[in-house]
């Protein structure tokens, strides 16, 4: 014989504010849990749908970014004759030589400064990335002043509106055109001419090659190739490999960060849960006698108190999940630490975060209610009938 589903239920329901209270310190700690596994992955996402599988970046050995990155004209020019590139509709290859760089800008609003970076392109740079769509104005005219602008560069700092000046470099550049990334970290970005900011900047060196592969599985063979050649100290990565670690020391962070924040948290949840369901034992004796008395088993009397539990916790769970949702809505920037600039992007909330979520609920509602559903369990029929 079973204690029927609805026996839990209806105690959680009659002791309505008890359990209002208990579900919502869980459902604070799943908050503060699922927010950060989704600001982890909303970077990652982010850095990772940068890239697109079939472009190559080349940069120097070592170099964990296009920022530290140096590729001279003669190493650029020995890349741009490999037979694995791609052509494009007009039988040009579909080849970039771009010069990354980092100024400081100042904040619409405040004059609180950021590292943006800088992307020195050519007439390649835009067809090698599909995702970037020119929203307002017109492209820079080669060999002037001219930039483009991030959508998102645009609305958050002094001078990246269209039609307004920036001064870097000792000159004048005047933003032309806006254009919209989408949910990348191009989003976060200015680009001009790649040789009038090698002129400006006084950089004679590329910071990165960037070219589409002819066909995908020739990239190992490039590789090879070029990591041995003894006149190049290049390495070349797929474009989505190069995003991805740009993200995990950061995403790896916030990750520690975050679980040993919500760890903490947890400790007062699960202290919370078992102080509520050892004040339910304790005003159940008579019920619990009576069930015993009834025929109904320990173990019947354990389940029934840990199914009290789990409910328990995962109310409290779908709340903190559902508020997290809305962090979605939020855009926030932050300091990329691999290029030391500012990167934007927003909270994801995925599948896996969801059930790994609910399951650290229902684990904090387990270890909560555990031992007073044991004390429960083992209480004597007679001294709890006597105490009725």
């Amino acid at each position: 014989m079973k204690i029927p589903f609805s026996y839990s239920f209806r105690n959680l329901w009659t002791r309505r504010l008890t359990t209002i209270l208990t579900a919502s310190g869980m459902a604070l700690v799943v908050f503060v849990f699922a927010s950060v596994l989704m600001l982890a992955e909303g970077l990652r996402k982010t850095l990772v749908e940068t890239g697109s599988y079939d472009n190559v970046v080349v940069i120097r050995k070592a170099s964990n970014s296009e920022v530290m990155s140096g590729v001279d004209r003669l190493q650029a020019s020995v890349i741009e004759s490999q037979p694995e590139i791609a052509l494009g509709e007009n039988g040009k290859r579909l080849l970039a030589k771009e010069i990354v760089i980092l100024v400081s800008l100042s904040r619409r609003g405040s004059d609180k400064p950021s590292l943006i970076q800088l992307r020195g392109v050519d007439e390649s740079s835009l067809p090698l990335r599909p995702q970037v769509k020119l929203i307002k104005g017109r492209m820079p005219r080669h060999g002037s002043s001219e930039i483009l602008a991030a959508s998102g560069i645009a609305r958050r700092f002094k001078g990246g509106g269209l039609g307004e000046t920036l001064r870097f470099a000792m000159r004048d550049w005047t933003v032309v055109g806006i254009f919209d990334a989408g949910n990348t970290g191009y989003n976060s970005e200015i680009w001009g001419d790649a040789d009038q900011f090698m002129q400006a900047f006084r950089r004679p060196v590329y910071s990165s090659v960037l070219f589409k592969l002819r066909d995908s599985p020739e990239f190992q063979g490039f590789k090879e190739r070029i990591e041995s050649d003894p006149r190049l100290t290049l390495e070349a990565k797929r474009e989505t490999r190069y995003y991805t670690d740009q993200s995990e020391m950061m995403a790896t962070f916030l990750s520690i960060l975050g679980l040993s924040l919500t760890i903490i948290f947890s400790l007062g949840a699960v202290v919370g849960a078992m102080i509520t369901m050892y004040a339910a034992v304790a005003n159940r004796t008579d019920e619990i006698g009576t069930l015993r008395a009834l025929g109904f088993q320990r173990r019947n009397i354990l389940v029934a108190f840990l199914i009290e539990s789990l409910l328990l916790s995962l109310i409290g769970g779908c709340a903190g999940l559902l508020f997290a949702s809305f962090m979605q809505f939020l855009t926030i920037s932050t300091m990329n630490w691999q290029t030391f600039s500012e990167l934007a992007f927003s909270f994801s909330l995925t599948f896996g975060i969801v059930y790994k979520s609910l399951l650290f609920s229902l684990i904090m509602g387990f270890i909560g209610g555990v031992l007073p559903a044991f004390r429960a369990a083992h209480m004597n029929i007679v001294d709890s009938l006597r105490a009725a």
